[in-house]
């Protein structure tokens, strides 16, 4: 068969083309062109790549993927892409995807249960080979759910505590958090404290607790407020937290948002970051370091929680290694945090 001739036939072009256009056989195409195998430079092997290049061959994937029972294709599932340390993790996971040769495809939810559901229900349909799922809640068991279906999945970020998880170290995280400003001289410090609902929070919180108790200093539960993680929420807690009989003079947030949101409501009640209140965030978002007060905030290590959810959902449920895989959070001080009663 003439190059010609293939080219002039209508529909998709296949290993079959290529190969009578080459003068090889099908099986000698198909090793050619597998991305997986090492790549030849062989005469014969330049000649078929460029023939395959010329009649506009792509390789079909799906079908591929359905030889060998897998789609290469990874389902994310996060609360939403417009919390910046949501897209941050998808970020990171698109990236180890990539280089493990996968890709990996988004769901949001808006951190409702019923939406995780039809969520993880859609992705299993498009053939996706396994999930990580940004919004585990401790009052709801939907991992045990899919456990028991023998659904391959990790939870990142967040943890129900027994099953595959890759997360930040937020117990010390909050440690570090609060440890810092309790050597700057504060006592009375608030917490902005999230959701009861994500283990992330709760270890904040206990982070917080245990940075107290290790420095003597009194624990007052009035000065721990519950919110989202949500910009609007960090700013009511704030105001709540200022309109204390005896206000703090620090302030912790769960998260960098809930920290805009706190830094915006002491600048319209005519507080002054840190001249009147220290303030700390968690996450180390882009944005914090660029504001006018830089942020002095937790950084969580995005990259490296990503790559662990990707090897624990490969090598994970065969017994590899620690079923919850912990990175290590860093302070990184900044200009909203200054000792007790001295000036910026």
């Amino acid at each position: 068969m003439r190059q010609d001739d293939v080219q002039e036939r209508p529909g998709r072009v296949t290993i079959l083309d290529v190969a009578a256009a080459a003068g090889v056989s099908k099986s000698t195409v198909s090793r050619i062109l597998d991305e997986r195998l090492p790549r030849s430079d062989s005469e014969t092997a330049r000649r078929v790549r460029q023939i395959a290049a010329d009649l506009g061959y792509m390789r079909d994937v799906s079908a591929a993927s359905l030889r060998r029972g897998k789609t290469n294709t990874i389902g994310v599932v996060v609360p939403r892409l417009t919390d910046t340390v949501m897209a941050m993790l998808y970020e990171s996971l698109a990236r180890a995807c990539s280089r493990a040769g996968q890709f990996a495809i988004v769901a949001t939810t808006e951190d409702d249960p019923r939406a995780d559901r039809t969520a993880v229900h859609s992705l299993l349909q498009r053939g996706v080979d396994g999930l990580i799922l940004s919004t585990a809640r401790t009052d709801d068991d939907f991992p045990g759910e899919l456990a028991e279906r023998g659904v391959p999945f990790v939870l990142a970020l967040r943890s129900d505590g027994k099953s595959l998880s890759s997360v930040g170290d937020d117990r010390l995280g909050g440690y570090l958090a609060t440890r810092h400003l309790l050597d700057l001289g504060h006592r009375r410090i608030g917490l902005i404290a999230g959701p009861r609902y994500a283990s992330s929070s709760l270890g904040r919180l206990e982070g917080y607790r245990q940075a107290f108790a290790e420095s003597s200093t009194a624990f007052a539960e009035d000065l721990v407020m519950d919110s989202t993680f949500g910009i609007d929420s960090g700013a009511d807690a704030a105001e709540r937290l200022m309109r204390l009989p005896s206000p703090p003079t620090a302030i912790f947030a769960v998260n960098d948002n809930t920290a805009i949101g706190a830094l915006s409501a002491l600048t319209r009640m005519g507080l002054h970051v840190p001249t009147d209140v220290s303030l700390v965030g968690y996450n180390d978002i882009p944005i914090v370091s660029r504001l006018p007060i830089p942020l002095t905030t937790v950084r969580v290590p995005f990259d490296q929680i990503a790559t662990a959810a990707l090897d624990l959902l490969d090598g994970g449920a065969r017994g590899k290694g620690p079923r919850i895989r912990m990175a290590a959070p860093t302070l990184i001080p900044r200009r909203s945090t200054a000792p007790l009663g001295r000036n910026a």
